[in-house]
C-alpha cells in the first residue's frame, strides 16, 4: 500500500471517530414516553465517575469543533444538504447490508443491497435518493445491534473518547465498525470518495441533531439524559432488528426528528 493511501486510511479513521462522537455521543434525543412504543431498557453504570470524565471531554470536542461547523453547515442551501446527506447514507449501506445478513433479516438485507445498487447507479454516486421514491426506505443496522439480535447481553455503560456513550455490547460493535472496510481500500478514488462521504456525514448528522441537543443541554443532568436514552435508542434498534422489518428509520415522537 503506498504511503497517500496509508495517510487517507488515517484521515478516514479519525473522521469515523468523529462522526460516531456526532451520531453516538451529540445527536442523542430526550427520553420518550411509553407511548412512542419503547421497549424496556436497563442501565448499568458501575465506572460513572470516569464516565462523567470522558463526557466531558467529548463535549468540549462537540462544544468548539463539531457544533459550530454543523451550524455554518446548516445556513447550506437544503438541496446542498440533501445532497450530502444521501451521498453519505449510501457510502454506508454495505455496512448495513452485512449485518443484515449476520441478523438473518434477508428482505432487509435486499433492500439494503438494492438500494446501494440503484442509488449509486441512478442516483449519481448516491447524490439522489433514487431508491427511496422507488418505495425502498431506508433503515440502520450495525453490529451492537446485530450482537443484540444474537442475545449478547448489553454489558455496562461505556464512555468512549470521541465515539460518544455505550454500552459495552455497542462499543465491541462500534469498533468493529470501524475497523471493517467493505470496498477494500485498493482504491485511491474509492478512499476519497470514503473520506469525503464520512466528513460530510459527520456534519451532516451533528447538524440534523442540533434542534435536539440545544433541548437536551437545558436538562439538569445532561450525562443522565443522555446515557438513559441511548439504553432506550439501543433497545429500541435491537428490537427492530429482532422483528426483521425493512420499514423507515424510527421517528422520534417528540420532533420528528431522523435518527442518524
Amino acid at each position: 500500500m503506498s504511503r497517500s493511501s496509508s495517510a487517507s486510511r488515517s484521515v478516514r479513521s479519525a473522521a469515523l471517530a468523529l462522526s460516531l462522537l456526532a451520531a453516538g455521543g451529540c445527536s442523542q434525543r430526550a427520553p420518550a414516553t411509553a407511548a412512542c412504543g419503547n421497549v424496556a431498557y436497563q442501565v448499568s453504570d458501575p465506572a460513572e465517575p470516569a464516565n462523567r470524565a470522558v463526557f466531558a471531554f467529548n463535549r468540549r470536542v462537540d462544544d468548539y469543533l463539531l457544533a459550530p461547523v454543523a451550524r455554518g453547515y446548516s445556513a447550506l442551501p437544503g438541496f446542498a444538504r440533501q445532497g450530502m446527506h444521501n451521498f453519505a447514507s449510501n457510502f454506508g449501506e454495505p455496512k448495513v447490508f452485512v449485518n443484515d445478513l449476520l441478523q438473518g433479516n434477508g428482505e432487509r438485507a435486499m433492500t439494503s443491497l438494492s438500494r446501494f445498487i440503484f442509488n449509486t447507479t441512478l442516483g449519481v454516486a448516491g447524490l439522489v435518493d433514487v431508491s427511496g421514491k422507488m418505495g425502498l426506505s431506508q433503515h440502520r443496522s450495525d453490529f451492537g445491534q446485530t450482537f443484540g439480535v444474537w442475545n449478547i447481553a448489553a454489558g455496562p455503560i461505556v464512555e468512549l473518547p470521541l465515539l460518544g456513550t455505550h454500552n459495552l455490547r455497542d462499543a465491541t460493535g462500534t469498533l468493529l465498525g470501524l475497523a471493517l472496510d467493505p470496498f477494500g481500500g485498493n482504491s485511491d478514488t474509492v478512499e476519497t470518495m470514503g473520506n469525503v462521504a464520512t466528513a460530510g456525514g459527520i456534519v451532516d448528522a451533528r447538524a440534523t441533531a442540533l434542534p435536539l441537543t440545544d433541548l437536551l443541554r437545558t436538562w439538569p443532568d445532561y450525562y443522565l439524559a443522555l446515557r438513559d436514552y441511548t439504553a432506550q435508542r439501543r433497545s429500541n434498534r435491537v428490537a427492530e432488528g429482532k422483528a426483521g422489518e425493512p420499514g423507515a428509520w424510527p421517528v422520534d415522537c417528540a420532533g420528528g426528528a431522523r435518527e442518524e
